[in-house]
């Protein structure tokens, strides 16, 4: 890939910096000097750059490799090219992900645009009775409503809207776009462009001329260290409050309905669809394009396919897959079956299998 504009590579660090940062252990001391400004894949990895390897698979790219670096655990040592410096890591992923950050940190959270002179710009509107701590910067045309507070180095992106009230803990990331009302966010949050948080719950009941609108009174509460991806839109609460643990990472285009109780460090990957007051435990991993029906519980760890549809509660610690959503091994030994008699109809024009 050609010289990235976007992200330019770190001025470097030696290898020895680099292995300490990382908690790993660099295996040659004669390499400590070496130096490293970036990371790249193995197969075009050159001189400066770090890789990661994961499995025996990668053997072949590795030959050809020209990284100033490997990161891998002792199980793999040996496929090394001897020319290559090997830092070993009992987790090679969480590695590279730390180097990356450390290499390229603006990359770490929404691009943003200047506001130029100071740290307000001049085209914000902000309301005289919000309360900003020092070094917030609020990028231009940005509103932020009355009796907002918002804490110490959070940044509030372009056209975004921050409701009255709304309060936002420090070490922010607002990204262009946004809308927050009826929220209380925390410490060190992420939120990218045209997430819309707190906006009504879908909440109607039938009457005799028609459906009659239930109000939504409830707020919504992310807990510190969430991400939440592009295009998001997380429902306030309709009497009792929407909440996103500590730590969840949640993708681009999902959808979080009213009431939702979400747990600590899950991962919702895109397009992922939560219906209203549903549980979800701590450590819960949802492929995308899943859909949760509402009022389901679901317990601490439980791993979710992709494209599942969860009726009913799961206990923890399970994995689950299909529609209906049935223990992982259960749906796939089913779709393996019908893999088996679409193939045995191909063999017979007549469309019948063979008895």
């Amino acid at each position: 890939m050609e010289q990235n504009v976007f992200f330019l590579p770190h001025e470097g660090l030696k290898l020895a910096e680099l292995a300490e940062f990382l908690g790993a252990e660099l295996a040659n001391s004669d390499h400590a000097d070496v130096i490293v400004r970036s990371v790249a894949p193995i197969n075009r990895a050159r001189a400066g750059d770090v890789c990661y390897i994961l499995s025996r698979r990668t053997r072949d790219e590795l030959l050809t490799c020209q990284a100033s670096a490997v990161i891998c655990d002792k199980g793999l040592a040996d496929l090394v090219p001897q020319h290559i410096p090997i830092i070993l890591s009992s987790n090679p992923h969480a590695a590279f992900a730390m180097a990356g950050g450390l290499f390229y940190p603006a990359a770490l959270r929404p691009v943003t645009i200047s506001p130029g002179e100071g740290e307000i710009a001049p085209s914000a509107v902000i309301d005289p009775s919000a309360k900003l701590e020092k070094g917030v910067i609020v990028e231009p045309l940005a509103v932020i409503g009355a009796h907002a507070e918002i804490g110490e180095g959070t940044r509030i992106g372009a056209h975004s809207i921050i409701g009255p009230g709304v309060k936002i803990g420090r070490g922010c990331s607002i990204a262009a776009g946004a809308s927050i009302l009826c929220a209380l966010i925390g410490n060190g949050v992420i939120i990218h462009n045209g997430v819309r948080i707190g906006q009504d719950g879908f909440g109607y009941a039938p009457g005799p001329r028609g459906m009659i609108k239930i109000v939504q009174i409830g707020r919504v509460i992310i807990q510190d260290n969430v991400e939440i991806g592009a295009n998001t839109t997380i429902d306030r609460g309709a009497m009792d409050d929407t909440v996103i643990g500590e730590g969840t990472k949640i993708d681009n285009q999902v959808q979080i309905g009213h009431n939702v109780q979400m747990g600590r460090h899950c991962a919702i990957v895109a397009q992922v669809g939560i219906a209203g007051s549903t549980k979800i435990g701590n450590g819960v991993q949802i492929g995308g394009q899943a859909g949760i029906k509402g009022h389901v519980t679901i317990g601490d760890g439980v791993q979710i396919a992709a494209k599942s549809g969860i009726m009913t509660d799961l206990a923890a610690g399970g994995q689950y897959g299909g529609i209906p959503a049935r223990p992982l091994k259960d749906y796939l030994r089913e779709a393996a079956q019908q893999v088996s008699k679409s193939k045995l109809r191909g063999r017979n024009p007549g469309g019948k299998e063979n008895d």
